[in-house]
């Protein structure tokens, strides 16, 4: 009944495979810090999650819940969670992808919004898909872009 802890390098594609058995704020809360710690720009980020339909109300409430509770701000205000992506190109890569992404019919959860004024924030984003090789499932984006398949 016990799962090893694994970890593996997927093409920074990483994913969740969340099980029925889970411990739904446990799942929610790694998912959440993997996909948005250091705006998805890192290596290790989730960038994607797969869940049984018997739980995903739950997971979905929750992971929505807690994505929007994120702060996004400046580094130098420590209340902040997510910031600003790197440069302009990394900026155009994430929204892109959004973008390709809403085209193709993928809902838009949590987030999908972004504002290059003052900086280049992407707010945290939850798409959740029909289609488990859509372009978000498939392509590493190195943002803070998160794609659920049910």
């Amino acid at each position: 009944r016990n799962y090893p802890r694994i970890s593996g390098e997927t093409g920074g594609k990483n994913f969740h495979l969340l099980h029925v058995s889970c411990d739904i704020n446990h799942a929610v809360a790694s998912t959440v810090r993997s996909a948005f710690e250091y705006q998805g720009q890192k290596c290790s980020a989730c960038s994607r999650v797969y869940v049984p339909s018997s739980i995903w109300p739950e997971v979905k409430r929750k992971l929505v819940e807690a994505t929007n509770a994120l702060k996004v701000g400046q580094p130098d205000d420590f209340s902040s969670f997510v910031c600003a992506v790197i440069d302009k190109t990394a900026f155009d890569k994430v929204t892109g992808y959004i973008a390709k992404a809403k085209a193709e019919g993928a809902e838009v959860l949590a987030g999908g919004t972004a504002d290059a004024s003052v900086g280049y924030f992407v707010q945290p984003t939850i798409l959740e898909v029909k289609d488990p090789r859509s372009v978000t499932m498939r392509e590493e984006i190195f943002g803070p872009v998160l794609t659920v398949y049910v």
